[in-house]
């Protein structure tokens, strides 16, 4: 069982945030929520933790946490790959290209990416290559 229930990222076009994340969480086997129509996405991969997608409550505009980034499991380096392409061709940018990180473990395998508002994210695969 995860110990953290959700995580929730600010986004200022909740539209666009949507196919972002559909497709970016898609390369690691996350699947959008079925959600009344208005209510803001949200993503499981079979369990908690909870991603949503939310406009800042005071309605400022959303802002990314500087030092601040959500790590995800990749199952394969390929997911990797497919997560750092995907964010790469729906408006994000690189923040670290796939690759090796040998400095955090023999077999740790990650790319970083920002999303069209700015947060940052990773996808890191621990396995060994095949």
């Amino acid at each position: 069982m995860s110990v953290i229930s959700h995580i929730t990222l600010g986004a200022n076009d909740l539209e666009r945030a949507g196919r972002f994340y559909d497709e970016v969480l898609g390369a690691l086997g996350f699947a959008r929520l079925p959600k009344p129509p208005g209510k803001p996405p949200a993503y499981e991969n079979g369990g908690m933790p909870t991603i949503y997608l939310y406009t800042p409550e005071d309605g400022r505009p959303a802002t990314w946490g500087n030092g601040t980034h959500v790590a995800f499991v990749a199952p394969t380096r390929t997911a990797v790959h497919r997560f750092h392409a995907a964010a790469l061709r729906l408006g994000g940018s690189c923040a670290g290209a796939p690759g090796p990180r040998p400095h955090y473990g023999e077999d740790y395998y990650a790319a970083y990416v920002r999303d069209p508002d700015g947060n940052k994210l990773q996808a890191v695969c621990y396995a060994p290559e095949a």
